[in-house]
């Protein structure tokens, strides 16, 4: 019998993700190709999210999801829950999209164009202008409660507040009109309901951007978590050039500092200063970076300031850094595109056949069939017409291929733009004309003003045993 192997008494280490964090007073940049960058791609979003709901199009908001009645008017179409699947579509080819730009340009969603992104610039950008770049900040935060601590923090809680105020009232505006949600609200006659998502989103665009931040990005995020998957050695990232960095430190004007066994690093920290997920991007590649730029232009400042080459800190891609090249096509790139083709080609040809009508026809269950008056065979159906256009069409309905069958009831109905209408038909048949127990009847729904509106049912005819 062997030796026993004895269990190693290893303590047991764990990290705390979620832990205590020191607060981050970051610094403001105010020049740099990137900061503009960001700012091309922040100001469109935030345009078209506040403004949107107050165009109006065709006698209604130009964008409301109104749930009450399922109706989701986007522009000059009105979809209902029956055009799932575009929506289905729209999902997939987003993801797709998410997924051939993170891998070759790295996480510039995050950068750019999130919204958790966006919203915090604003704050940073308040607060900034409120209390002061970070020093002024850090100093502010140290000093005793005076007139002035109070007038600076509250002109940017105030601020903040306002901020969130109208990101949540035009959040709720897309649900409800927003014109009539603002005089609700000016005069106290709002639904409770709308003043609490408005409240609600207030609290959350507060504290989300005002506060948490980068918490957001690092531990609550889950995109930070998978994005690797999407990497490859030619995927562009935010990369600080170790080999001409390093070694770092200060240096004194006029004496060669490479003499002094020293890169072109001279540890100011503003990479880290101005970072808004507070990382080092000296460390290396890290899940936490949302490749924003902004410690490439401060880096970039600096290396302007000691005459130094730029491009220490630069996006460039693990091939690059290698010494060979960066390919940019690649299979998996190939994969992602060509699935959003394929996906957007279905939309396409889903949007092209959509008929905007819907018409559904169903047996009556509590009666399988009856002898009328005439002693005809008769079976009651419920008809339902939804009209997703915004002008008014009369619809009329007609058995096909069956002649022995007469149709009435409402066979004519008029649908007012966006409604919905519902009828009662019988189809009736002679005894002498029918030999078997069931028929498959087709019904055919079409708009008189527009015969392209059509849309042809099938249903089933049940009559007695025949003797």
């Amino acid at each position: 019998m062997g030796e026993r192997i004895p269990a190693k008494n290893e303590e047991t280490l764990y990290v705390d993700l979620a832990g205590d964090h020191d607060k981050v007073y970051n610094r403001h940049l105010s020049n740099g190709k990137f900061l503009k960058l960001r700012r091309l791609f922040v100001w469109p979003l935030l345009l078209a999210y506040f403004l949107t709901p107050w165009l109006n199009l065709m006698e209604r908001q130009s964008v409301l999801f109104d749930l009450p009645e399922r109706k989701f008017h986007i522009f000059w179409v009105t979809f209902y829950p029956q055009d799932g699947i575009l929506l289905a579509f729209l999902l997939i080819i987003s993801a797709f999209t998410l997924f051939a730009v993170t891998n070759v340009f790295g996480r510039v969603w995050c950068g750019f164009t999130c919204p958790q992104t966006v919203w915090t610039q604003i704050f940073m950008w308040l607060e900034y202008k409120t209390e002061g770049d970070r020093g002024k900040r850090m100093k502010l935060d140290k000093m005793p409660w005076n007139v002035e601590k109070v007038a600076r923090k509250g002109a940017k809680h105030g601020s903040w507040i306002l901020v969130g105020f109208l990101t949540g009232l035009t959040f709720v505006g897309y649900f409800t009109p927003i014109r009539e949600l603002v005089v609700d609200l000016a005069t106290f006659n709002a639904a409770p309901s709308a003043v609490f998502w408005v409240m609600f989103f207030l609290v959350a665009t507060y504290a989300n951007a005002g506060f948490l931040r980068e918490q957001v990005c690092k531990y609550m995020c889950p995109y930070a978590r998978f994005q690797s998957v999407m990497y490859d050695a030619n995927t562009l990232v935010v990369t600080y050039n170790e080999q001409r960095g390093e070694k770092r430190g200060p240096r004194k004007p006029k004496v060669d500092y490479r003499e002094q066994g020293l890169g072109d690093c001279i540890d100011c920290t503003w990479c880290v200063q101005v970072c808004p997920v507070d990382i080092d991007i000296r460390d290396g590649l890290q899940y936490e970076c949302i490749n924003c730029g902004l410690c490439v232009d401060a880096c970039d400042s600096i290396m302007d300031k000691m005459g130094y080459e730029r491009g220490l800190i630069s996006f460039t891609t693990e091939n690059n850094i290698a010494g060979g090249k960066t390919k940019f096509l690649r299979p998996r790139l190939i994969g992602y595109v060509f699935f959003i083709l394929l996906m957007a080609g279905a939309l396409v040809t889903t949007l092209v056949q959509r008929v905007p009508m819907e018409a559904d026809i169903e047996r009556d269950r509590n009666v399988m069939h009856r002898i009328n008056n005439a002693g005809q065979i008769e079976n009651p159906y419920r008809v339902k017409i939804v009209n997703m256009l915004g002008d008014t069409h009369r619809y009329e309905l007609r058995i096909l291929d069956n002649d022995q069958f007469i149709l009435s009831g409402d066979t004519s109905i008029e649908v007012e733009g966006g409604d919905v209408k519902e009828g009662i038909i019988l189809i009736t048949v002679d005894p002498a004309d029918i030999n078997r127990l069931r028929y498959d009847i087709e019904v055919e729904v079409r708009a008189i003003e527009d015969p392209s509106l059509v849309k042809i049912i099938e249903t089933r005819f049940m009559a007695p045993q025949v003797r």
